[in-house]
């Protein structure tokens, strides 16, 4: 369970870590392209924070992704810029894509078209009593 700080260093990391990708996006002008950071978790000690971002157009995604990886240094020290009067020390960061709303999308696409498990019990996997 996360901490009230841990929380509080997420969110701040979140709104600071959208503005600098957003403002790569614009400078390298990029167009058909949304990168939003969906989620920031940050671990008890403070020192890794991991990184959800969502891409959109989603063929992308990996792509950007390396991309991000390859530009970690730069954005840590934009992001260290940024928060240098509220941490001392600016987590190391981990970046991962969040599949969440495909998650979503093919639940969405499962409950209305024939794949419905609601419907059609055979479609759910058995549970196994250990």
């Amino acid at each position: 369970m996360e901490t009230n700080r841990q929380k509080k260093i997420g969110g701040v990391l979140q709104n600071d870590l959208v503005d600098i990708l957003q403002g790569e996006v614009r400078k390298n002008g990029l167009t058909n392209l949304v990168i939003s950071v969906s989620k920031v978790v940050v671990t008890t000690d403070l020192g890794v924070a991991r990184v959800y971002i969502s891409v959109f157009p989603q063929n992308r995604a990996e792509e950007i992704l390396e991309a991000v990886k390859s530009n970690m240094p730069l954005i840590k020290h934009d992001l260290s810029q940024r928060v240098k009067l509220q941490l001392r020390k600016v987590p190391n960061l981990a970046f991962y894509i969040d599949d969440s709303l495909d998650y979503i999308e093919k639940i969405d696409t499962a409950l209305a078209g024939k794949e419905n498990p609601i419907t059609n019990r055979e479609l759910l996997e058995k549970r196994r009593r250990s």
